[in-house]
């Protein structure tokens, strides 16, 4: 589970800089790997650098001999399909999918080009392979822990907040994992003696009535599910739940960053460089059905306790133990 060997105590002051995509042109005879997401491009740095490190390691870099298309849907999951179509109209070499609603895109589109996928959920569950093993068919790819982790997360918020009876949780209703998340969360405040209330939110101006009702209905705290768009949206997520002084637990260290107080989240940079040594490995040959789906073992825990302070909230040491990092 934790990875207790490693832990930093850091100061932080202001956000992280943007990093800026690499544009090059491909050559003749050069492989083309295209690269689908459902999100913008700019919560996808971190995740770049670590699918191009994959790549690197099998022998390939951007530019020199592999090209590397890209198509964002930019939250608009109804435009997957076609970007994924896209990719099969110009024959790419491998369709490097990330998140579940891409990979049922390029699943749907193609059962000839290679597709190498990033998930947060089960891929036997979500219907992308038949076996973990042995996938067979042109599917193949790397997961992380993100479905599973809301009942855990949940159980950190309540260990922070022993006294609420009370908490909200953050969905994205049009996440195909939405179901699976709101069932285990339901489950999870069940077992602690929690009453939880499902807040949904796929718009910006979502958010805002979201956090209303968060306040509005007495949560002591706030879930925030793992979902691309909410994921995407880290700094304003974080910013609001310091506005409404909302004790809040992310699925990414992003918004720690920006002042969240809590994320307990998967190896999400370990699952792309994955995918980039798998995607390598299949322009030199080998056949995805052949490849067995990889889970990404890294789970962080990181606490920031000037925001803690900054709500009044008393940090327990035992949390503060299993941290892997700490900004005070």
């Amino acid at each position: 589970m934790f990875d207790l060997r490693r832990r930093r105590f850091i100061s932080l002051i202001g956000g992280a800089a943007a990093w800026p995509l690499a544009v090059h042109a491909q050559q003749p005879g050069m492989p083309v790997i295209g690269f689908l997401a459902s999100v913008a491009p700019e919560l996808y740095a971190g995740r770049l650098r670590a699918f191009r490190y994959g790549l690197d390691k099998a022998g390939y870099v951007e530019g020199r001999n592999v090209a590397i298309e890209y198509r964002w849907a930019h939250d608009q999951y109804g435009r997957l399909p076609e970007l994924a179509a896209d990719f099969v109209r110009r024959r790419v070499s491998v369709i490097a999918a990330a998140g579940t609603a891409a990979t049922r895109a390029a699943k749907a589109a193609t059962t000839s080009i290679s597709i190498v996928f990033a998930l947060g959920a089960d891929p036997i569950d979500a219907g992308i392979v038949p076996n973990l093993s042995r996938p067979g068919g042109n599917l193949t790819g790397a997961t992380t822990l993100g479905i599973e982790l809301g009942a855990k997360q949940l159980e950190m918020l309540h260990e922070l907040l022993p006294k609420a009876t009370v908490i909200a949780a953050l969905l994205n209703p049009t996440s195909p994992n939405a179901a699976t998340v709101s069932r285990e969360l339901q489950a999870a405040a069940e077992t602690v003696g929690l009453k939880i209330h499902l807040l949904h939110a796929s718009t910006d101006s979502d958010l805002t009535v979201a956090f209303a009702n968060v306040v509005q209905r007495g949560a002591a705290g706030l879930v925030i599910a793992s979902d691309a768009f909410l994921n995407s949206r880290g700094e304003e997520l974080a910013a609001l739940t310091l506005r409404h002084r909302v004790p809040a637990v992310f699925p990414s260290s992003e918004s720690i960053a920006a002042g969240g107080l809590m994320s307990y989240s998967a190896g999400v940079s370990e699952a792309y460089r994955l995918v980039g040594e798998y995607a390598g490995r299949i322009l030199k040959g080998e056949k995805p059905a052949n490849l067995p789906v990889q889970q990404a073992s890294k789970i962080e825990l990181i606490l920031n306790l000037k925001t803690a302070r900054a709500f009044g909230l008393a940090v327990p040491s035992t949390l503060v133990a299993r941290a892997d990092e700490v900004i005070e």
